[in-house]
């Protein structure tokens, strides 16, 4: 199965925080692969506090044979061993996130998982790397490619 991750970071190295998150992210999943990596932006924080730290973001697309939920825990599992805690405010500052974008046509309502992201197609900080990589991918329930969401989205 294929999977859309999108990774941020806006506390200490912004940059070893995303490497060491892909790197460990790597080592958890058993026969992982990774498929794509985007370039990396440095975005303006969006419904943070004022003063918030800009964010770097990238997102990668990895190959795996695991279910979406298992997935979902490994990322849970690298953002704690990179300081995140699990207790927090909403869009507070944060050494790693990731978020789980798409699993292939996998569509979950499940509130501890909703695939694919329900804002991905809102978030320029997300669409703009996933469409370096998927420009042409249709995720489930959108009538447009990722590139066409990107040119939709106001500057």
């Amino acid at each position: 199965m294929h999977f859309g991750i999108a990774l941020g970071s806006n506390l200490g190295d912004r940059s070893e925080n995303m490497q060491r998150g892909i790197k460990l992210l790597l080592e958890r999943v058993p026969g992982v692969k990774l498929r794509a990596s985007a370039p990396v932006y440095e975005t303006e924080p969006v419904d943070c506090a004022p003063g918030t730290q800009s964010f770097l973001n990238t997102v990668i697309e990895i190959e795996a044979d695991c279910l979406p939920h298992d997935l979902h825990a490994h990322l849970k599992a690298v953002e704690s061993a990179l300081g995140r805690p699990e207790q927090r405010e909403r869009n507070s500052p944060r050494t790693l996130d990731l978020d789980l974008l798409y699993a292939d046509a996998v569509i979950s309502d499940d509130p501890e998982l909703i695939l694919p992201h329900p804002r991905l197609h809102l978030r320029r900080f997300v669409l703009q790397p996933l469409a370096d990589i998927r420009p042409d991918l249709m995720l489930p329930g959108q009538k447009h490619s990722v590139a066409k969401l990107l040119a939709r989205l106001a500057p």
